[in-house]
């Protein structure tokens, strides 16, 4: 099942780094943070992807196509410029980077794919946001209910503090507080090829008609993703994604059942 990463976006809210690069080539622990949505997928062995790619196409391209030296040890020879790769280990990956317009928008990133997905399930999801979604369990959610288009719901990190109050007495005072009926738009979708028909107007959102009027046709269910998951908006999401890195495990591949389990009590109290 091919899986189309969205890529094509300015990242005007990252514009210390997106100046000079594409969003999805911001760093997160040294790797690009694309690359490192890649690595959930590929940890339920979905490894055939598609760059949606729009601004500074060229360099999602080039990374992509230096991958595999970027990605293993080398040994050259300088008389004769021969490279011989010595794999670290292997991902398998297939990665096709496809320039879909500086200025078109995720509706319209996703119809010129179309010939590329033909007539076959697929997934989609932005290059910015990073979760332990079970991702054969969202296939299974999907195919369960039969519809067109499935939406991860995911609950939205807290960005501010929180007080509690009785009266006008202060009952406690959290440093982060999570909104446990509050749910949004994480990505991570899957869709039958019926959605491209959805996709009529390349210069708008994804989120906007196309999804509605799949809402208003009853073709859009949602699986709720009770574990991590965190996006990369703005300069204080990345770098708290960085120092997650600096964990054994980064939260974004745990997918043990302990942890889901430990994740939804704490979610549910």
């Amino acid at each position: 099942m091919k899986t189309i990463l969205l890529a094509g976006g300015l990242g005007s809210r990252l514009a210390e780094e997106t100046v000079a690069i594409p969003k999805p080539m911001v760093e997160v622990g040294g790797r690009p943070i694309i690359a490192r949505v890649m690595d959930i997928y590929c940890h339920f062995g979905h490894t055939d992807f598609i760059v949606a790619a729009g601004y500074k196409a060229m360099m999602l391209k080039q990374f992509f196509a230096n991958y595999h030296l970027i990605a293993n040890d080398i040994s050259v020879s300088v008389d004769t410029g021969e490279v011989r790769l010595s794999p670290i280990s292997k991902g398998g990956w297939t990665v096709s980077v496809v320039d879909t317009g500086a200025h078109t928008m995720t509706s319209g990133r996703i119809a010129r794919l179309r010939d590329w997905i033909g007539d076959e399930t697929f997934m989609v999801t932005y290059s910015d946001g990073l979760g332990n979604v079970d991702i054969g369990a969202l296939l299974e959610f999907h195919r369960s209910h039969g519809k067109l288009a499935t939406v991860t719901a995911v609950q939205p990190p807290a960005r501010f503090g929180n007080i509690e109050l009785v009266g006008d007495r202060v009952q406690a005072f959290t440093e982060k507080v999570r909104r446990y009926d509050t749910w949004i738009n994480g990505g991570f979708f899957v869709f039958e090829p019926a959605v491209f028909d959805y996709l009529v107007d390349e210069m708008e959102p994804l989120e906007q008609t196309p999804l509605a009027q799949l809402t208003q046709d009853g073709e859009l269910m949602a699986y709720r993703h009770f574990g991590f998951w965190h996006p990369m908006d703005t300069v204080r999401d990345r770098n708290t994604l960085n120092e997650l890195c600096m964990e054994d495990t980064p939260p974004w591949l745990c997918f043990d059942e302990k942890t889901r389990r430990r994740e939804h009590l704490a979610l549910a109290i």
